[in-house]
Formats: structure tokens, sequence, C-alpha cells
């Protein structure tokens, strides 16, 4: 007999969510794994003692988590994700007749915490890692990729030149001796400073003209092309942000990530933001000290590192060799 199924809601008083995941499903076995109760004394610091109670700093986290391994950059779309995946809610701690929390919660709880508490949440999923044979540490891979700024090229503004301020008391001079006349200015006001020397900006100007009138360059004769420079424009929503281009892609402001991973299962060691203008050989050094020190800390020697030529010079082997990689 031919089935139908009708469709027809009704209200669930009994639902144990429980039942109704899978034994081996990820999230079910991911949430008897990690235990991520130490952050309650290491985030007890940002909050008061009054007020309304905060979102759980494991709650927050385990949507971090989630969003990484779904792909999902935006707060909105992770709340609406997880509140339709009854593994997830399982996973965050959720009853499926309880409201995730409003995702501005996520953005705003995500500029409380420092930076350190996230490289301490990476230590400790590292060390679980290493303690359940997934890292061998004797060899990784490191490459970088270009990450996308939250900023338009359309908002850039032009640099303007550093002003001297205003000078000081000729009698506060006699009594404390010289004093610099330029204030120190904040990063996001540093940012909207010309630093580069004049005989930099000639250069670029002149690479910029030959660029519009070389017939072999797509688009740069296009009165809208944005032939602009880190050295002359900047970002007044994301000062961090950096001009970067890629052969064949139009300029975008972007960051610079790269990621260290271990090649014996694939384990990622080491992840390091940079700004986008910068070379790779120049972020070899700090990443490799940073990835010694991860390694030393789980009883793990680094031996051998795989890179492209991006992130190849002489003083990176001369320093690679003292440290016997």
């Amino acid at each position: 007999m031919q089935g139908r199924k009708r469709d027809q809601e009704k209200l669930v008083t009994h639902f144990q969510l429980s039942s109704r995941i899978p034994k081996d499903n990820f999230y079910r076995r991911l949430k008897g794994t990690l235990d991520l109760t130490f952050l309650y004394e290491y985030t007890k610091d940002c909050y008061g003692s009054t007020g309304n109670p905060s979102i759980d700093p494991i709650v927050f986290f385990k949507f971090m988590l989630i969003g990484y391994l779904e792909n999902i950059t935006s707060d909105r779309k992770l709340i609406e994700h997880c509140s339709m995946r009854l593994d997830m809610l399982y996973f965050l701690g959720y009853n499926i007749d309880e409201s995730l929390p409003w995702h501005s919660t996520l953005s705003r709880t995500r500029q409380l915490y420092p930076e350190a508490l996230f490289e301490l949440l990476f230590d400790k999923v590292f060390s679980l890692c290493v303690a359940n044979n997934m890292v061998a540490g004797r060899r990784v891979a490191i490459d970088s990729a270009p990450v996308k700024a939250n900023a338009s090229m359309e908002t850039l503004l032009e640099k303007q030149p550093q002003r001297p301020g205003p000078k000081l008391l000729s009698q506060a001079e006699d009594q404390n001796g010289p004093v610099d006349s330029i204030p120190k200015l904040s990063p996001r006001q540093a940012a909207s400073v010309i630093t580069a020397a004049d005989h930099q900006l000639r250069r670029l100007a002149k690479r910029q003209q030959n660029l519009q009138s070389a017939p072999t360059t797509l688009g740069a004769s296009n009165e809208k092309a944005q032939l602009l420079s880190n050295k002359t424009h900047y970002s007044p929503t994301d000062p961090d942000a950096r001009i970067s281009i890629k052969p064949g892609k139009a300029r975008k402001l972007n960051y610079n990530c790269s990621l260290a991973v271990d090649t014996a299962e694939g384990v990622i060691s080491h992840v390091q933001a940079d700004f986008a203008d910068g070379r790779d050989s120049q972020s070899l050094p700090d990443i490799t000290l940073k990835l010694r020190q991860r390694l030393a800390h789980n009883e793990l020697r680094l031996e051998e590192i795989l890179a492209d030529t991006g992130y190849s010079n002489g003083s990176n082997y001369a320093l690679l060799e003292g440290w016997n990689i």
C-alpha cells in the first residue's frame, strides 16, 4: 500500500537530542572528546560581578569552532545554521526548545577576549592532537594565502603628510631638555600619515604612469582603474588592511595568512596573520620560532620545513641552518 506522511505539526513535550543523534556523528564524538572547562578560569577576569549573565565562554568558542569547520564567516549565518542542526545543538549544549544567542553577542564577545586566549585554546587543541598520535612534529609544510579584509577599495583615503605638533614653551625645554615636537600617533592615526620617502613616491608615480600607458596591461587605462598604493592610501575602517595584488587579479584589501601543517595527519601546527604587502620570506623566522616553541612544549622537535621559493632568501637559510633545520 502506498504510504502517505501526514504533514501536521504538533507540540513535542518530551524530546532528547542524544536519542536522535547517531553514536558516530562527528559533533557527538567531538563533544565527548573536547574538554573546555579550563576556559572558565582564564576568562573570569573579562567579566564583572554584577549585571546579566553573558554567553557561556565554552559555548562561544564552540560556535567559533563550528564556524571554522563549516566555513561560515558570518555570525548571523552561523546562528541560523546551528539552529537547524540537531547535532550542533547537542554539541553546544542547547535543547531544541532553547533560543540560541543573538548574532551580535558573538561579535561583541570576540572583541572582549584577548588574543592570548585564542592562542591558548589553539595550544590546548594541538596538545590533544599530539596526545592522540596525530602529530609527528618532524616535518611541516608552510604556505600562505591572501585573506580578504572587511573593507572596500572604494573607501580608501589619501594619506596626508606628517605635520609637527605645536611647539612647547621654551621654558619647558630649558627645564626638561629637548622635547620631540611631533606627538605620538595612535595606530589608526599612524596609518593615515605618509611615511614613504620622496624618491619612493616619485618612483611609484612613474610606475603607475607606465602601467596606464602600456597597451598590454588590461584595465589599467580605464578611468576607473584604482592603481593605488599602500604608500599613498589607507583604509579608514581597517587601517591594518593592505592593498595586494595577484597576477591576473584585481587589487584588493587583504591580509596574508600563513599556515604550518604537520605532514603526518594534516594537523595545523601554526597560524599567523601578517600585513598583505609583506613578503613570505619576512614572516618565516617568526613562524619557525613560534612553531619550534609549540612543538618543544609537547616534547617534539622540528627537523624539516617544506615551503615554496617565496619563503627563501639568504638570511632565512642561515637562520634555519643555525637551528639545525
